[in-house]
């Protein structure tokens, strides 16, 4: 069945015998190159040309034919397209099938092996070049399509991950809201219940103050009433001598005022004050309890740690560079090389702030550091050169964050003479501000902590120094 086929598809129209050199329309049937020139006449004649086998109508392909016919028939068999387009079919016995194609056509794509004289003739008008001059063009064009591609791929991908971020803020900031808003109705409603309890132990004790008060009334009223009641002469008779009357009275009122102040009761208000502010530390032990709340880090710097040509003062709050050997003992936990220092407490939770008057040195390096960074290779155990480290620095009149040996430049200056460092652990992100007025924001790390960090300061300056600044509480 399928060499019949393969017979059907190579046999001519018009004689039925196989095509010789053959000739294929754009409707699929196939003629011999003889067979078709009564055809090729009557177009020209007609300006018409149709398929000798199912009457198709083409358009005219005359000036194909005629630069293809002056061609030998033994270099060449052709397959004409009556659209417009040629493919040259090399001769199983044709010597150029021996030699490498040499010229290209840039306008119809086409590579030729032919003489110069023939690429001439073939390709009048079109710009012909060498196959290596056009493998190089080839390979530019194709080399810069795709650079814009890869810059369009990246373009892409920054575009996704800033939306990505863009959107972790978002729903950080609107949990943060909610959760700000949850914690605040929370006190509220816990301040109502204490003011309500409060207010029942003031109603209560007032009451019986007030009940107090009423029985010494009416026991007096009483009395009153009784010495009124008493109007028979002869009874007043029988009474004791009392004395001077007057003075009696005047001594009765004296006692009685003395009773006044003693028998009556009071509020006690120490006990009012201590039900009050003891349920109000609850609340606010509480708040802390729930809230990351960020405090002041007890911050002290560990001389165990400090690089020989810095002297650590008696606080240990104050580091400064002597430009001479201070002569530490020598300790695994010591910096060899750098006038740097850790500090003696470190943080593995929580949120946290210190801060730092760097206003003693011009050239200064301040951040937090894990406990494993590099004590001995210089500059690898410097704060920010390495991966263990993150930093604020200043060199000069210039003013950079550092981490991992990749320094970003800040386009602000640190206005004033002090930094803040601030860091929300479970977060994984070390902050800097610019404490000058309003306090502003220099940069952020982010980052997975994996293990505790301990604040680091630098120092080079002669007689430079940056100190601990502010209150330090334990975290």
């Amino acid at each position: 069945m399928a060499s019949a086929h393969a017979r059907e598809q190579l046999e001519c129209s018009v004689c039925l015998k196989l095509c010789t050199d053959p000739v294929t329309l754009r409707c699929g049937h196939s003629f011999c190159q003889a067979c078709t020139n009564p055809t090729l006449d009557s177009h020209d004649r007609s300006g018409g040309l149709s398929c000798p086998r199912c009457r198709e109508k083409f358009r005219t392909f005359r000036k194909f034919w005629n630069s293809l016919s002056s061609q030998p028939d033994k270099e060449k068999r052709r397959v004409h397209n009556i659209s417009g387009s040629v493919t040259l079919l090399e001769s199983r016995d044709s010597s150029i099938q021996k030699e490498p194609w040499k010229y290209f056509g840039t306008k119809d794509s086409a590579s030729t092996g032919l003489s110069n004289n023939k690429v001439r003739e073939e390709h009048q008008g079109h710009q012909i070049h060498t196959l290596d001059e056009a493998t190089k063009k080839k390979k530019r064009r194709l080399r810069d399509n795709l650079q814009k591609l890869v810059a369009q791929k990246e373009n892409k991908e920054r575009v996704q991950s800033l939306q990505e971020c863009r959107r972790k803020a978002q729903e950080k900031a609107v949990g943060e809201a909610k959760r700000v808003t949850a914690s605040i109705r929370d006190f509220q409603n816990q301040l109502e219940d204490l003011e309500k309890r409060v207010l029942s132990d003031i109603n209560r004790q007032m009451e019986h103050v007030l009940l107090s008060y009423d029985d010494k009334i009416k026991q007096l009223e009483r009395q009153k009433s009784e010495l009124h009641n008493v109007t028979a002469p002869l009874t007043v008779l029988q009474e004791p001598d009392m004395g001077d009357l007057c003075d009696l009275e005047d001594g009765d009122n004296e006692d009685r005022e003395r009773q006044d102040k003693h028998d009556g009761e009071d509020l006690d208000v120490a006990i009012i004050s201590q039900t009050f502010y003891k349920g109000l530390s609850h609340l606010i032990a509480g708040i802390n309890g729930g809230i990351s709340v960020q405090r002041p880090a007890k911050i002290l710097l560990d001389e165990n740690t400090a690089g020989n040509p810095l002297h650590i003062s008696d606080d240990r709050k104050t580091a400064s560079w002597s430009n001479r050997d201070e002569n530490h003992p020598a300790t695994p936990e010591r910096f060899q090389y750098e006038p740097q220092v850790l500090s003696l407490h470190s943080f593995s939770s929580g949120r946290h702030y210190w801060e730092v008057d760097v206003g003693g040195s011009g050239r200064w390096r301040v951040g937090m550091c894990y406990p494993s960074i590099n004590r001995k290779r210089w500059p690898h155990s410097r704060i920010g050169y390495n991966n263990e480290s993150w930093c604020l620095e200043k060199w000069d009149n210039q003013y950079s964050v550092v981490h991992g040996s990749k320094k970003v430049q800040l386009s602000d200056k640190v206005s004033s003479n002090r930094v803040r460092i601030s860091l929300d652990y479970e977060a994984g992100q070390i902050s800097f501000y610019d404490l000058s007025i309003p306090v502003r924001h220099l940069h952020t790390f982010t980052a997975t902590f994996t293990e505790t960090l301990h604040a680091a300061l630098w120092v080079w300056d002669i007689g430079g120094c940056i100190a601990i600044s502010g209150d330090t509480w334990d975290a």
